[in-house]
């Protein structure tokens, strides 16, 4: 018997079923054939799991031991790690290391290639120059303090002629404050082990180590 639910579109008596089916005609309903829902067995009486007791029971001595010695009451179950003074740490490795074909501790090695006043440049290019492969940290920090060096160079002459033309040397000297605050910083950091890395100058610093190689 159709029904109003019936969408056969292939069927070529759908209208009229559908019609049939609104006027009013009753569903049919199929017949039940019995087969309940199996119910599962009844769990025994307990009030938790016994895995969760034996965790319980396991963990509570544990924690009052803990809380009882290195770890200081309130004891939260967090384990908190040691904090190391990594600075301090890297910085006497730096002390204490010599560069090879040189024979100076590292950090004055890499501090040099910062400093103002055109010694960068000068040690930069030296080091480029004399420091193996070997010594990568090294040779990057020569190659980015020459290129810092380069940069200040062309900028101060681009300034120089501008100022030249204008009569103005407001631009330059402000320029050259800057440059020299930020060279003193470098070589600061750069003393102290602090990781120093100029995005702009990556290209050029990238350049100049592979360019610059050790004079054999």
């Amino acid at each position: 018997m159709p029904t109003k639910y019936d969408t056969n579109p292939l069927d070529p008596n759908f209208p009229e079923k559908a019609k049939a089916a609104a006027a009013g005609e009753e569903t049919r309903t199929l017949p039940y054939r019995g087969g309940e829902t199996s119910q599962f067995p009844p769990q025994p009486a307990e009030t938790e799991p016994a895995d969760e007791q034996r965790t319980r029971r396991f963990a509570e001595p544990e924690v009052s031991a803990y809380s009882a010695s290195a770890y200081a009451p309130p004891y939260t179950g967090r384990y908190v790690p040691v904090q190391y003074p990594q600075q301090g740490f890297a910085l006497e490795n730096a002390r204490k290391r010599k560069v090879t074909s040189i024979g100076l501790p590292e950090h004055l090695v890499i501090a040099a290639c910062y400093f103002p006043f055109y010694i960068g440049l000068v040690a930069g290019l030296i080091l480029l120059l004399l420091t193996p492969k070997s010594e990568p940290k090294v040779r990057f920090h020569a190659a980015q303090g020459l290129s810092a060096h380069l940069g200040i160079l062309a900028v101060s002459m681009i300034l120089g002629a501008v100022t030249s033309m204008t009569g103005g040397s407001l631009g330059t000297t402000i320029f050259s404050v800057a440059s020299f605050v930020a060279l003193i910083i470098f070589t600061i950091k750069a003393f102290r082990g602090s990781p120093i890395y100029i995005t702009p100058l990556e290209d050029l610093t990238n350049w100049l180590e592979e360019k610059l190689g050790p004079v054999k």
